[in-house]
Formats: structure tokens, C-alpha cells, sequence
């Protein structure tokens, strides 16, 4: 790894003890505002192909297999990076780590914005996907190790809701690019990768490593914040001279809650890229929807989801840790929710349906991402994230483009709203389980 890569060393001067609450609030700012603002920026260069697939398939010739070929790409490439790159951010600086991942994804972006080949799109999506597996792991290990467990589900839902704000933020970049630059395609790449070349400094500028690099004491001496671990064992412990293969074989591998949790993400993963992967092309050709209305649905579901994944966030902080009970919920809704909007034919309705949904689907998503961390000792986050997301895009996302795509020009919408409706189904299953553990945890910590 780069030496700019690595992990700071701790602070050689200590900020004074009065000074502590002060600065750690302080620094807590930046250090949010850092992974907030620098996850919109991978969201911005992501979407980019989601968001003009209509365009691209008119202007290019493409069809709509060719899109979900492009997209599954990502998915594939995106979901074996999460596997490595979240590793290998349990040993790297997470704030030099996020800055990199998107700067070189911004590079790459580019490159997109000067080829109508089908075949470098591919190529091009599928390298982009490995420097976009470096922004989640960094992103959730910073929340570790700068937040404790009284406030961590409402942190890491408002850094998740980046991911939402960022959906947005890519629909409006793409609209000031295509009214500035004459409808030109290459230029929407350009100007979200410029954008996110200021972002990816701003990282630099605004982010930190662990506290201690700072002067400040860990989170753990901090706030007593610890880890229970699958076998009942607590950890404070950040860093570790275990290798990484170590450290995914005891505390991932042989991990059950993580492997239930994994599965989890997988199947609300299908059902998150099922809706706003096809949004457009499925609101233009089957609902009957203005095709400028349906690109822009895309950033609203993700927007109109921000608040209500906040407020599950608070909710299972109120809950004491009881995340799975807050996830049930959601996945009930969200079921609910796609009975009409796969059944309704009123645009009203179908509108409203997808304004809620957005809620129903990140909400469990944020959370199982959060359960999957707090499952594992501080300095195997990355790999926990990286384990999840593997499944995450290899099979959730990858069933939810390519797969639905040729099922789609088979069959029919119809056949989406089959596999949609069986992967929110397992979740609810699995959820269901996490449940059951979730209480005993919280019983092993009733009785220190």
C-alpha cells in the first residue's frame, strides 16, 4: 500500500482533558461532513449511467440489454472490490482512502464521457467499480471509530442518507450539464467528474483518522463504547498485528450473525437496484410516464427517502440497539408498497407509493449495514463491509440488471415483480432471526 495509504500514528501531543469534549465535537463535524459530502460524490459519478440510460440508448443505439450488460458490470466488479478494497481498509487511512477511491473513479468517468463503444463501457465500469469499493468501507469504519453506540444509528443513517442526497445530486448535475452544454452526453461525464475532483479535496481537507491521531482518547476510553462479539466476548480494540486473512476467517467467515446479516442486505439490495435501476425505462414503457418525469423520479425516490432514514437511524438508537425490529417494519411496508406500484395505473398513486418506498427500502438497508459492523471488532469493519457488499452487487445487484433486463424482454415487467416480491420475502425470513439475536445481546449486556 501507498505510505499515504497507511494509518496515521497517534498524536505524539495529547489535546488537554478540559479541551476534549470540545474538540471531539468539533472534529465529529468535519470528520461527518467529510464522509457525507465525499460518499455524494461517489453517488454522483455512479449514477451517471443510470440516470442517461435513455438517452444513451437513443443517441447510441443501445438497447436495453446493452444497459444492463454495462450496469452489471459495475455490479460484478463493484461487488469482488468491496470484497478486497473493504479489507484492506482495516489497515489503511480512511480519510486518504475515500479521497483516492473517488478521484480515480472521477479519472475514469471521463474515460466514459469519450467512448460509444460498448465494449470500453464495460471495461471502463467494470475498473471504475474497484475504486469505488474504497468509499463505503472507509465511510463505516470512520463511523466506528469517531461515534458510540448512544448515537451511532442516527450518525450512520445521516452518512447513509449520502447515498440518497447523492442519487439527487446526480440528476441535477446531469440537468445544468445538458442545459449548459447543448443535451451533450460526453459533457454530463465531464462535469460530474469535475465536480467530484473538488469533493475528493475536500475529503482531504475536512476528513481525520482514528481520534488518537488527533490527540483525543479512542472512542472507546471516550464514550466506553466496546463490541459483542458472536461468541459473547466484548472488544474495544481498533487495531490489530492479525493478518487480514486472519481477521476474515475468525471474525467474518465463521461469523453466523454476519452471514445472516450479509444475506439480509443481498435480498433488499435486489429489490433497491429491481425499483431504481428500471425506473425509467419501466415508468416510460409500462406505466405510460413523460420520459423527463421518470428521470427525474430516480432522484426523487432516492431524495424523499433522506428523512425517513434518519428518523429509523433514531428510532433503533431510542431502541437500545434493537435495529432488526426497526427493519421488520420497513420490509412489511415495503411489501405493501409494491403491490401498487407494480398493480396501480394511477400516476398519482404510483408517485406516492415511490416517495414512501424510498424510506421502506434504506432504512433496513442502513441499518443491516450498521448491525453487520457492530457484529465485528472495530478493526474488521471494512472487511464485515466488504464480506456484505460482495453479495451486495455480485447477487443483488447483478439479478437486478442483467438478470431482470433479459427476464424483462422474455417475459415481461411481470417477471421483475416476481423476483422483487421473493427477495423482500427472505429478507423479512432472515430479519426475523437477527431479531432473536439482537435480544440476546442485549440480555449478555443487561447482565455486565
Amino acid at each position: 500500500m501507498f505510505s499515504f495509504l497507511k494509518p496515521a500514528p497517534d498524536a505524539k501531543v495529547k489535546v488537554p482533558t478540559e479541551k476534549v469534549v470540545g474538540t471531539y465535537r468539533l472534529r465529529q463535524t468535519g470528520v461527518l461532513l467529510s464522509i457525507c459530502i465525499g460518499y455524494i460524490g461517489y453517488y454522483i459519478i455512479r449514477l451517471i449511467f443510470t440516470t442517461e440510460q435513455n438517452d444513451i440508448m437513443k443517441a447510441y443505439g443501445f438497447t436495453t440489454a446493452d444497459i444492463g450488460l454495462v450496469m452489471s458490470c459495475f455490479g460484478i466488479g463493484y461487488g469482488i472490490s468491496k470484497l478486497f478494497m473493504g479489507a484492506l481498509s482495516d489497515k489503511s487511512n480512511p480519510k486518504w482512502y475515500l479521497a483516492t477511491g473517488l478521484f480515480i473513479s472521477a479519472i475514469l468517468n471521463f474515460g466514459l464521457g469519450s467512448t460509444r463503444n460498448l465494449y470500453v463501457m464495460m471495461l471502463l465500469m467494470l475498473v471504475m467499480s474497484v475504486a469505488q469499493g474504497m468509499g463505503a468501507a472507509a465511510c463505516q469504519r470512520t463511523v466506528q471509530l469517531w461515534w458510540g453506540k448512544k448515537w451511532r444509528g442516527t450518525v450512520y443513517a445521516v452518512w447513509s442518507s449520502a447515498h440518497n442526497a447523492g442519487a439527487f445530486a446526480c440528476v441535477a448535475v446531469v440537468q445544468i450539464a445538458t442545459l449548459m452544454f447543448t443535451h451533450s452526453i460526453a459533457a454530463v461525464f465531464y462535469t460530474a467528474s469535475v465536480v467530484s475532483i473538488v469533493i475528493a479535496i475536500f475529503i482531504v481537507l475536512a476528513g481525520a483518522d482514528r481520534p488518537a491521531t488527533v490527540g483525543l482518547p479512542s472512542i472507546g476510553e471516550y464514550t466506553g463504547d466496546e463490541v459483542v462479539l458472536d461468541d459473547g466476548q466484548a472488544t474495544r480494540a481498533e487495531l490489530t498485528d492479525l493478518s487480514l486473512w486472519q481477521i476474515f476467517v475468525r471474525y467474518i467467515l465463521t461469523n453466523k450473525v454476519v452471514w445472516a446479516i450479509t444475506l439480509t442486505s443481498m435480498s433488499l439490495y435486489l429489490v433497491r437496484y429491481g425499483i431504481m435501476s428500471w425506473i425509467p425505462s419501466y415508468l416510460t414503457q409500462f406505466k405510460g410516464f413523460d420520459p423527463g418525469t421518470a428521470k427525474w423520479l430516480v432522484g426523487i425516490f432516492e431524495l424523499a427517502a433522506v428523512p425517513g432514514v434518519i428518523l429509523m437511524g433514531a428510532i433503533s438508537d431510542l431502541l437500545k440497539d434493537r435495529r432488526a425490529i426497526v427493519c421488520i417494519g420497513c420490509v412489511i411496508g415495503l411489501l405493501i408498497c409494491l403491490t401498487t406500484y407494480f398493480f396501480s395505473t394511477s400516476h398519482l398513486a404510483i408517485i406516492i407509493v415511490l416517495l414512501i418506498m424510498g424510506s421502506l427500502i434504506y432504512a433496513p438497508l442502513t441499518l443491516v449495514g450498521l448491525m453487520v459492523n457492530e457484529s465485528v471488532p472495530k478493526f474488521a469493519v471494512g472487511s464485515s463491509t466488504g464480506f456484505m457488499g460482495f453479495f451486495q452487487y455480485i447477487f443483488g445487484e447483478t439479478l437486478a440488471t442483467a438478470l431482470i433486463g433479459i427476464l424483462v424482454a422474455k417475459f415481461g415487467w411481470i417477471a421483475s415483480n416476481t423476483v422483487l416480491y421473493t427477495a423482500a420475502g427472505l429478507a423479512l425470513l432472515l430479519l426475523c432471526y437477527i431479531a432473536i439475536h439482537e435480544h440476546h445481546v442485549a440480555k449478555i449486556a443487561a447482565g455486565d
